[in-house]
């Protein structure tokens, strides 16, 4: 009985399903002695009930049978998509510099804080591109990040619309101040 169990067990573990619990067992009570028994047959062990079939896997439609031309309805065109709102143009480094200093989202002191590490970022970049090694664009691309995001982080509640003007130039003032030609003419 006990190997059956466990051939259950293996087989349900294998199939997905819950393996059956074990029926109670009871014990059949001896006929009284009084009556004659008729002959009965020797008591069956119980068995599991074999666990429910799975049920069919549902149908896919196959594919609609092709339609002719003088079936098919005319097509709709689809409505115009509305014009895309031109993108502002990228802020550079003249007219980003104009904007910090004219707007009120940054107090006096952490502008003049900021525009001494703007100047340290030129700096290092100005120092790449004449040749000392290190700073690497790959050492330098990570403080132009933080230098970006410590002004977002000042910008973000007061002055929205510059925030975003930054963060939409953000590739923009990487390639200027990455590229010697176009740094040589940010003095």
């Amino acid at each position: 009985m006990n190997s059956r169990w466990c051939l259950l067990l293996f087989i349900a573990a294998g199939c997905g399903v819950a393996p059956p619990t074990p029926p109670a067992q009871t014990v059949a009570a001896p006929p009284p002695a009084t009556q004659a028994a008729p002959a009965q047959a020797a008591p069956q062990p119980l068995r599991p009930s074999a666990p429910p079939p799975e049920a069919p896997a549902p149908l896919r439609p196959s594919a609609p049978p092709p339609k002719t031309a003088a079936a098919a309805p005319p097509k709709a065109s689809p409505p115009a998509a509305p014009p895309k709102a031109a993108a502002a143009p990228a802020l550079d480094l003249k007219t980003l510099e104009e904007r910090l200093r004219a707007t009120n989202a940054i107090g006096v002191m952490t502008k003049l804080s900021l525009k001494n590490q703007v100047d340290d970022l030129i700096t290092r970049f100005r120092q790449y591109h004449a040749g000392h090694r290190p700073p690497g664009l790959a050492d330098l691309r990570p403080a132009f990040e933080l230098l970006l995001m410590k002004v977002l982080s000042l910008l973000q509640d007061s002055d929205r619309a510059l925030a975003h003007d930054i963060n939409a130039s953000r590739d923009a003032l990487w390639a200027v101040l990455a590229d010697r030609d176009k740094l040589a003419q940010y003095q």
